[in-house]
């Protein structure tokens, strides 16, 4: 039986590299790799189910499952994970010192339902006392006029959400003063110049973000990678070798980024940074599996149906193939 040949979306991130450049091998497959945007990749995925395999938006991936037509199943595979604390930038001349400044605010988004906006309307409303319906969401694209929602999504009735101004752009919008902040992904071009009146709203990011994870010991998840549904259900190999490989890639990007004797990354103090991750987060900082991560998981399922965003709230067990909830051992 010759090897599976099946496309494979993800970003280009060193956790992944063995499997693009062929040192780690998945079980039964030959992958057709594809480095890309999450920004294409998602919208290619879920628009219009472009690939075998491919890194997904969990957000994007929980209302597929919670309206019951989700065209792929999950992995607990964790490509992307990140502190949101960064994703905040204000107006420094708006008056916003602390996050309870930001009710009534006008804050762009580029879509109100991107994984990284869920952990941030969560972590405001939970830790800071900020309900998503404190704020006025202006809607539209970072740097190109417009841009739709991946997923369509129906909004409880007490969100105010403005659509950007036909031709504008958030960036535009913010470099201008015409919005008062910005939550995202990806810093805003403005913020990236150093435009002097764009900042984030917590100045010392790292700092806030070791504090939040020593009180809930949550490291957010904001993509999973899923396999095609009917390649899983006549492949049943496939979802846990996916696992296996995935993780054994991680495994060597670890190793190489602990090898001190030259610096892998471009970027001085990796190694004080890594030994601070380790003081702060232990052995396994970035941990795939389900077992390790539940917290997380329920955290962010929590999050998403409170903000409307699922028609019900999922559990962990839908969102992935059952045998990757399990794993043998000698």
């Amino acid at each position: 039986m010759s090897n599976l040949k099946l496309s494979l979306a993800m970003g280009n991130y060193d956790r992944t590299r063995a499997i693009v450049d062929g040192r780690v091998q998945i079980d039964g497959v030959d992958p057709v790799p594809m480095l890309m945007s999450p920004e294409e990749m998602f919208f290619r995925a879920f628009r219009h189910e472009a690939f075998d395999i491919s890194e997904i938006s969990l957000s994007s991936y929980s209302i597929s499952v919670a309206r019951g037509n989700p065209h792929y199943v999950a992995i607990p595979v964790f490509l992307s994970r990140a502190f949101r604390h960064t994703s905040v930038y204000i107006r420094t001349d708006k008056g916003i010192e602390t996050p309870q400044d930001l009710k009534g605010k006008r804050i762009g988004i580029a879509e109100y339902q991107l994984s990284a906006n869920v952990w941030v309307r969560g972590i405001l409303e939970e830790e800071y006392g900020v309900k998503p319906s404190d704020i006025i969401w202006v809607r539209g694209g970072m740097d190109t006029p417009g841009r739709p929602e991946k997923i369509k999504v129906q909004l409880p009735g007490d969100i105010r959400m403005e659509e950007a101004p036909v031709g504008s752009t958030l960036n535009g919008m913010l470099e201008a003063g015409e919005i008062d902040g910005f939550v995202g992904p990806r810093w805003p071009r403005c913020f990236a110049e150093r435009h002097p009146h764009v900042g984030r709203l917590f100045a010392d990011s790292i700092a806030t973000a070791e504090a939040y994870f020593e009180k809930t010991r949550i490291f957010p998840i904001m993509h999973v990678l899923g396999v095609r549904r009917s390649l899983a259900e006549e492949y049943p190999f496939l979802p846990a070798a996916l696992l296996k490989a995935f993780t054994q890639s991680k495994l060597l990007a670890e190793e190489a980024l602990s090898d001190t004797s030259a610096t892998k990354v471009t970027m001085p103090f990796v190694e004080d940074n890594l030994n601070r991750v380790h003081a702060l987060m232990g052995d396994d900082p970035w941990s795939y599996g389900v077992g390790g991560n539940a917290h997380v998981l329920n955290k962010f399922l929590d999050y998403h149906a409170s903000q409307g965003l699922s028609p019900r709230r999922v559990e962990i067990e839908e969102l992935f193939h059952p045998s990757t909830l399990e794993a043998y051992s000698l």
